[in-house]
């Protein structure tokens, strides 16, 4: 009886130093760090996908066409590649292009839009009440313009948009400095005045380059 009762407690002591050592194995502490490794690389992975991604980056997208169009032009375009001093980089000067349109019959105002085509309607330029056809480099404030700025070997296509309105806005949609996913939405909705009438765009220039970090 006694040798009976010795073995039991044997055996349960070599169940029990199994139980122990299973607990304190490699496979229980390595699971969830695995699996936190794993979470943190998915993250990482669709946020990386999510900034590369390109939105619409393509210097034949218009997003008003079918609207008038005029002629824009711009001595910080060259070859399809804007200057380096209008970027916002330590090779440039942040300084708004210089931009020349010609003048519209019955406009009220020229709005601007700046956008960079490969972040998701990414703003960098917006100003509203111009009056003249011509403006310099320079011309901007920093509250309405930020130069490009990609990442160092990155190239992104960045649109200027001239819009000739026949009523005047009291500010452009969008907020400077950072993504805006309706920003089709935003520019296209100048045609429709504060009061609801279609037909406040009356026309347009665009131009579009591209700019290496």
């Amino acid at each position: 009886m006694k040798r009976t009762k010795i073995i039991a407690a044997v055996l349960c002591a070599s169940m029990l130093a199994g139980f122990a050592g299973c607990s304190n194995g490699t496979v229980d502490t390595s699971a969830p760090a695995e699996s936190q490794t794993d979470a943190v690389s998915e993250a990482t992975e669709a946020s990386s996908e999510e900034t590369a991604a390109p939105a619409n980056a393509d210097s034949d997208v218009d997003y008003l066409e079918g609207f008038t169009k005029i002629e824009l032009t711009s001595t910080d375009l060259v070859d399809g590649v804007w200057a380096d001093a209008i970027s916002n980089t330590n090779r440039g000067t942040n300084a708004s292009p210089e931009l020349k349109w010609e003048a519209v019959d019955g406009a009220a105002e020229y709005v601007i839009y700046m956008v960079d085509m490969n972040t998701n309607g990414f703003i960098h330029w917006k100003s509203i009440g111009i009056t003249d056809t011509e403006i310099p480099s320079g011309w901007a404030p920093s509250s309405d313009f930020i130069g490009p700025w990609p990442a160092p070997g990155d190239t992104h296509i960045y649109d200027v948009y001239v819009i000739a309105l026949k009523t005047p806005v009291d500010r452009l949609k969008g907020g400077l400095n950072g993504s805006n996913p309706k920003f089709v939405e935003f520019i296209q909705g100048l045609d429709t005045d504060s009061e609801g009438n279609t037909g406040n765009i009356l026309a347009y220039g665009k131009l579009s380059g591209s700019f290496t970090g």
